[in-house]
């Protein structure tokens, strides 16, 4: 298998909304696996076969990140991105250069 790493993690929700990091195929996989049968749907099938054809060097793990990556926001557990806010504030903030 060759690497099976996001070039950059998956942020979802998850507990009370705790923020998890989803960095390779095979925790993506793992995540969708554990999730409740009786919420799954249509769209967590296309993500898991995703995985699967990743991890079999089927497809770029870049294809199975952003099919769960849709599919997490269609759950809505995507953790919103802030990096455009992060890098304001760093430029906004005193003593910033």
């Amino acid at each position: 298998m060759k690497n099976d790493l996001f070039e950059r993690p998956v942020i979802i929700l998850t507990g009370l909304g705790h923020p998890t990091a989803v960095s390779s195929v095979m925790e993506a996989y793992m995540f969708l696996a554990d999730w409740p049968t009786s919420k799954r749907d249509p769209a967590h099938g296309f993500a898991m076969k995703a995985c699967l054809a990743a991890l079999r060097d089927e497809v770029e793990a870049e294809t199975a990140r952003g099919l769960f990556a849709s599919w997490a926001e269609r759950e809505n557990i995507l953790a919103p991105d802030l990096s455009p806010f992060i890098r304001s504030w760093r430029v906004g903030s005193p003593g910033a250069a």
